[in-house]
């Protein structure tokens, strides 16, 4: 049987299929197709079953993840939406939570909210904060909000009433009445969305949700379609932006929690990779056709973060955006890709980013119309791609024009300087920006940037991680097989996984443990029933969130896995507290009340068996049997280098190299520079020594 995975980036669309009987990768790599991406995904599907002879029929699962609901939500082209709220709340979504993210700026911006304000409807109805309702909501006037829902075109409607993480009646009771009398809407409750304290960020969060529903929906559906039409009768699931993968259903339902569902899957492949190496401390780098992301991994755990932006105004200034309280694995996105132009900015610098562009026209390389200097159109004036065999030859690249474009774009206007000088400074930039941006991140959390692996993967990832990691004084780069389309194979090592949480605030010291563990219960048991898997099957992952009494930010305490959600003591409850307190903030305060604010479960099924990669058998020979050819590389202070090209899968484990070369394989190239080298272990990976 077969296992498919597809990640759908901003200029390509990746596929991995694992064959279950041989225990074998098969790889593809397609133009996204940004008019319609699930064009991209057949298309890529109908290459790979003229590898296999048969595919989707004998596919057991297919896991997907798509940029669809975070392209939606930049570019505003969700349905049109309401918002209907308590009774003076109807503007939260635009006064925000009066933080500016610029204080100097005095004509300061914003993304324009989701709902235009015509469409936000007051209701009379309250909750007060400790669950109690004081008023319940009149089903006449939400029949009347209903008839003007529909004469407005409103196909899908948020609803989110003050205090409804501790009480959900009244957002139901609406629910019941939009169900009788406009039932074609799509509702979404913030109750089952974020039930969770922060009023705007809960609003907002609703309110994106119902923003892309349908847009999923529709989506998700024309997959499934043309999935059976092939022969597919598998399970179709798709990326959390945290880990783990859901069911399409689940997925229609809560569209919000797969916004960063591509990126997630190379972060979980990164993470799968470090536990079978036994490597706890990981940065990973991900570098596409667009941007490139790094995430921190610390002692075998991805990060995950529940603070999320969506639609920045300025794109990497924290606060320009709306906010998204979904948990998403930490990642710092730097708009910085193959595709990222080059030009010369206002006062005769070299800028490299974020504009890009894109899969349509694409570089001035690819052949398709495209005349600004990129990335990917330096990299191979630099001599680091073939442009022979760019995606294993099934797409040849043109020197000529990366040429002209770098010269007329870059050299020209730097008082004549060489071409090829020009196209070091690109390559050089580009690396500077991703290394600043990751410095500064790493030192936010307190990281030995030194004792970090680095790990890499992307299609363009490989090409500029040696020069990244010299920047950061990284010493050891790891470069995995598959590295091209990762975060697609990441999809298919992730379990089946879903969380559930909700606001429990109380004082540590007088809180009701036993009304917490019904809580923790009910919430496990809302997980298994979205998973509708059985019950001795599913592990429960627990965490809860604590602060000091005036606090605004959460330290996570995660409790013990099992089959069943803990138990927790009050007394373990605090000392854990303060040991995390303490190892992020150097100390702790004896004297201040310790708060409980949120509670989290996630269930994860337990799969029948894992997929283990095959070993790569020893070299019999040496490593440079393993040679398909060479050719000339600038390195800029190097100078001009012949450097060897290695076949990857040629390569066997136990091989070692010293000096510049290229390790080629279809989907990515890997380069190592003049004072490095590398080695080959036994699953396939690249070790490559960085000086």
């Amino acid at each position: 049987m077969f296992r498919i995975g597809t990640d759908i980036g901003g200029t390509f669309t990746d596929f991995v299929v694992i064959d279950d009987r041989t225990r074998s990768l098969r790889l593809e790599k397609t133009l996204t197709t940004p008019h319609d991406p699930s064009e991209g995904i057949f298309e890529g599907l109908a290459l790979l079953a003229e590898q296999t002879g048969t595919l989707l029929p004998d596919a057991a699962k297919l896991v997907h993840g798509t940029t669809l609901v975070i392209n939606a939500l930049i570019e505003q082209k969700g349905v049109k939406t309401a918002l209907l709220t308590t009774v003076g709340f109807r503007d939260v979504i635009e006064m925000r939570n009066e933080l500016r993210y610029d204080v100097y700026d005095l004509q300061i911006d914003y993304p324009k909210p989701l709902v235009p304000r015509a469409l936000r409807f007051e209701v009379a109805e309250r909750t007060l904060v400790d669950g109690r309702v004081q008023t319940a909501p009149d089903p006449s006037e939400i029949q009347a909000i209903a008839a003007m829902l529909r004469a407005a075109g409103v196909r899908s409607v948020a609803v989110c009433f003050l205090h409804a993480y501790a009480n959900a009646t009244n957002e139901r009771a609406v629910a019941r009445v939009l169900a009788e009398h406009a039932p074609e809407l799509a509702v979404s409750l913030s109750s089952d969305v974020l039930p969770q304290i922060k009023e705007y960020e809960r609003t907002s969060t609703t309110t994106a949700n119902a923003y892309v529903k349908p847009v999923v929906a529709k989506y998700l559906q024309r997959i499934t379609d043309g999935l059976a039409e092939r022969g597919f009768g598998g399970d179709f699931y798709v990326m959390q932006s945290g880990g783990g993968v859901v069911a399409t259903g689940v997925a229609q339902e809560f569209p919000i929690k797969i916004l960063e569902s591509g990126p997630a899957g190379g972060v979980a492949a990164a993470r799968w990779w470090g536990d079978l190496l036994g490597i706890r401390d990981l940065l990973c780098f991900d570098m596409g056709g667009t941007t490139a992301k790094l995430c921190t991994i610390a002692r075998g755990e991805a990060l995950v973060t529940d603070e999320y932006e969506a639609a920045r105004v300025y794109r990497f200034k924290r606060g320009s955006g709306f906010a998204i309280s979904v948990p998403v694995f930490d990642l710092l996105e730097i708009g910085t890709g193959g595709g990222s132009i080059a030009r010369i900015d206002h006062l005769g610098l070299v800028k490299v980013g974020p504009h890009s562009a894109g899969a349509m026209p694409g570089p001035a390389s690819y052949g398709r119309g495209g005349t600004e200097p990129t990335v990917t159109d330096a990299d191979l004036v630099l001599g680091y791609l073939d442009p022979d065999y760019f995606l294993g030859g099934s797409m040849k690249l043109h020197t000529d024009k990366a040429e002209a474009a770098v010269k007329s774009g870059v050299a020209d206007r730097l008082a004549g300087m060489k071409t090829v000088d020009a196209a070091h400074g690109i390559h050089e930039i580009a690396n500077e920006d991703m290394a600043s941006a990751a410095r500064l991140h790493l030192a936010e959390r307190g990281e030995d940037v030194g004792a970090l692996t680095m790990i890499a993967y992307g299609g363009a990832g490989p090409v500029h991680a040696y020069g990244l990691a010299r920047k950061l004084g990284i010493k050891r780069l790891i470069v995995p097989p598959a590295a091209g389309v990762m975060s697609a194979l990441g999809m298919l090592v992730e379990d089946l996984a879903i969380e559930r949480a909700r606001t429990v605030k109380a004082a540590v010291a007088t809180l009701d443990m036993d009304g917490l563990a019904r809580v923790l219960e009910e919430l496990g048991t809302e997980a298994r029933t979205l998973l509708n898997a059985p019950a001795g099957n599913v592990e429960f992952a627990t965490v809860v969130e604590m602060r000091y009494r005036g606090q605004g930010y959460n330290v996570r305490i995660a409790l013990p896995t099992g089959s069943a959600p803990p138990k927790p003591e009050r007394s373990s409850l605090v000392e854990q507290f303060e040991t995390h307190y303490r190892q992020q903030y150097g100390r702790v305060y004896t004297d201040v009340e310790i708060e409980l604010v949120n509670v989290r479960v996630v269930a994860r099924l337990q799969p029948e068996h894992r997929f283990e990669p095959q070993l790569v058998p020893p070299a019999k020979s040496d490593v440079l049997e393993a040679r398909k050819g060479s050719r000339r590389a600038y390195f800029g202070k190097d100078g001009m280098h012949d450097c060897p090209v290695f076949d990857r899968y040629r390569l066997g484990a136990g091989h070692v190299y010293k000096g510049a070369a290229f390790v080629e394989e279809r989907e990515t190239t890997t380069l190592i520079g003049p004072a490095g080298g590398f080695s080959v272990n036994e699953y396939g990976m690249l070790v490559v020594d960085v000086a």
